[in-house]
């Protein structure tokens, strides 16, 4: 017998669903089937026995009334094994339509001189049982498909989150052809602990959660978008669930807004990027588009990491046209496609060409006369910049003086610099260049002010730490090695550094471009600092991989332990965003940084003598201290 049930449980759940009118007609069979018992019940058996013929012609006429219910609210038209509490209601309401015409025929129409007179109650008990039957039938497929077909091959799961979110996943899970199944929720309030929620019961956020998992079978945890927050900065839970094997999907896109439908298709398994300990950041998108929208905008550097994150961003407000500068010709390309295919409305512009081109990059301010310009385009490897000192002087110094001399002469109304938290206090020759930017950009925005110079450009500088995911960054190094079997290098056992996701960060450069009067450093609050052995340690966690070694390696050319964001000289003022600081750095003359920098150039193309070069740059960045460098006995 039970080898039958099976038969046929796998012969009707293999197929795509019952026809429509295989299911109408069951619940045609239900209808009638509790009309007859419902004569029975009222009148008696013999009663219904002896009137049997007549009573089952009159309910096999009442379907007609019955059919008009059905068509209306289309009880036919679902898969009875996804049956919802809406399916449910929808059969509630054709029911009720159903019994009321039937009322109302009999009041308005001589139909009972043809078929055989029903009591109203008969009529009110017939519309509770064959309701019943109908609900009860779509549970009991339901609760067979999940046990029979679902369950052997299903994985077990727990929710962190016990409101909308949590809810909204498990009723996805339930109301789907998934392959999952709700074993648990996880909780850290403890009013919710002794509770059952959706038939699954609520446990505590302890120590002992793995077991729990373990003991219900379940090897993943999903995670609520309300706790996405508290589950990244709670780093214990993390490493817990990494060294028990639990596997974490969280969800896929940036943000939830609390009222679309949440399904649990949408998560994804867990990338470290996604645990690193971060508050989510808002910005005042209005304030964005108001000033970007229908404007001409620049980006240089804009098929890096940055640069190309911030072209989309910019793209999406509606610009009235897009100029877009990078040396690198493929990934320019890339964005090129990305452009025709997302934004084919709004005029482009890629340029592969050097902002060291003076010639050409008038050439391109002349004719576009840009009123943004976002300036990203930089070298940014410091092991790199180390050994070509010379290209960090002509590239990063003197291609910024050239685009921010050109966005004064054609009158951009303001410039954005990207700076980098290498720029205070630098020890290495990439992060002693971006200082040197940032000086020429406030000392040439001061001397506008002063109506030392003709123009109105206003220059804001934007200084943060690393961006997840941005090339030449430590986690797809950590991916790459984990593939190849390991070890994991890492410099230091000591070293940290700060992350954000570019997405995020390219937004406060947005924010920060729409923000203050010119002159002004702003530094972006990067959040907790992350240790990068540790970030290691969870990667290879994360990986199940459990032999793969860490190697120290030392530090690098130019590399300390720890980044800064403000020079110790300076300090920070809150600003309108509270993601957003506004650095008090110490003014600097026009004339004197122009004659320091004219002095650094002429020396660095008067032979590429790397010490000259890098002792001019110390004599204009004073606190530049090399670590790790050949470039230390100048500081002796």
């Amino acid at each position: 017998m039970r080898k039958l049930i099976n038969k046929l449980t796998h012969w009707y759940f293999s197929k795509n669903s019952l026809p429509f009118w295989g299911i109408l007609l069951i619940d045609f069979v239900l209808v009638v089937l509790s009309g007859i018992a419902a004569c029975a019940l009222y009148g008696g058996t013999q009663n219904t026995l002896n009137e049997f013929d007549r009573i089952l012609v009159t309910w096999c006429c009442y379907l007609a009334f019955y059919f008009v219910g059905f068509r209306i609210m289309h009880t036919y038209s679902g898969v009875m094994r996804y049956s919802s509490f809406i399916d449910l209601t929808r059969i509630i309401i054709a029911n009720i339509i159903g019994i009321s015409l039937i009322f109302i025929a009999r009041h308005v129409t001589i139909i009972d001189s043809y078929l055989h007179p029903l009591a109203w109650e008969v009529l009110i008990i017939s519309f509770i049982i064959a309701t019943s039957f109908m609900w009860g039938l779509r549970i009991f497929v339901k609760y067979v498909y999940d046990i029979c077909y679902i369950s052997a091959s299903a994985q077990r799961v727990f929710i962190y989150g016990t409101k909308e979110g949590g809810i909204s996943l498990a009723k996805s899970i339930h109301s789907q052809e998934s392959q999952h199944i709700v074993a648990g929720f996880v909780s850290d309030d403890q009013k919710d602990w002794t509770h059952i929620l959706m038939g699954a019961k609520i446990y505590p956020n302890d120590d002992k959660l793995v077991a729990r998992m373990r003991l219900k079978n379940a090897n993943i945890l999903m995670i609520s978008p309300l706790k996405t927050e508290a589950f990244r900065n709670n780093q214990e839970m993390i490493d817990m669930l990494a060294s028990g094997g639990i596997k974490v999907m969280i969800y896929s896109h940036q943000e939830w807004d609390g009222k679309t439908e949440l399904k649990h298709t949408q998560l994804k398994e867990v990338d470290i990027e996604d645990l690193l300990p971060r508050n989510q950041i808002d910005v005042d998108l209005n304030a964005i588009s108001a000033v970007l929208n229908k404007k001409c905008i620049m980006i240089t550097g804009a098929a890096g990491s940055i640069g190309s994150e911030i072209v989309r961003q910019v793209a999406s407000f509606g610009p009235s046209q897009l100029v877009l500068v990078d040396q690198a010709e493929t990934p320019l390309h890339d964005i090129r496609l990305m452009m025709a295919r997302k934004f084919a409305d709004i005029p482009c512009l890629t340029l592969t060409a050097s902002i060291g081109h003076k010639l050409h990059m008038e050439a391109i301010f002349k004719q576009y006369k840009p009123e943004y310009v976002f300036h990203a385009a930089a070298y940014k490897h410091v092991p790199m910049m180390e050994d070509n000192p010379g290209e960090a002087v002509i590239n990063n110094i003197d291609g910024t003086r050239i685009i921010a001399d050109l966005a004064v002469k054609y009158g951009a109304k303001k410039f954005v610099m990207v700076s980098t938290d290498k720029a205070v206090n630098p020890t290495n020759v990439m992060g002693c260049s971006k200082r040197i930017c940032e000086m020429y950009c406030q000392s040439l925005d001061k001397a506008i002010k002063d109506k030392k110079i003709e123009g109105h450009t206003e220059f804001v500088t934007t200084r943060f730490g690393n961006v997840l995911g941005s090339n030449g960054s430590v986690i797809p190094l950590f991916k790459e090695q984990i593939k190849a079997g390991g070890p994991l290098t890492v410099t230091h056992p000591d070293i940290i550094r700060y992350f954000m996701l570019i997405p995020e960060a390219c937004k406060l450069v947005l924010q920060a471009g729409t923000m203050g009067n010119g002159g002004e450093v702003f530094v972006f609050d990067m959040g907790k600092p992350v240790k990068i052995a540790d970030l290691a340690k969870r990667m290879i966690l994360l990986s199940g991989a459990q032999d793969i070694e860490i190697k120290y390696t030392g530090l690098r050319d130019g590399e300390k332990l720890y980044e800064e964001l403000l020079n110790k000289e300076e300090n920070t003022k809150p600003s309108k965003h509270p993601k957003i600081k506004l650095a008090d750095v110490r003014e600097l003359g026009y004339e004197e940084v122009c004659k320091q920098i004219n002095a650094l150039i002429e020396t660095t193309k008067a032979g590429y003598d790397d010490m000259e070069i890098v002792k001019g740059m110390k004599e204009l960045v004073p606190e530049f201290k090399s670590k790790h460098s050949k470039y230390e006995v100048l500081d002796k």
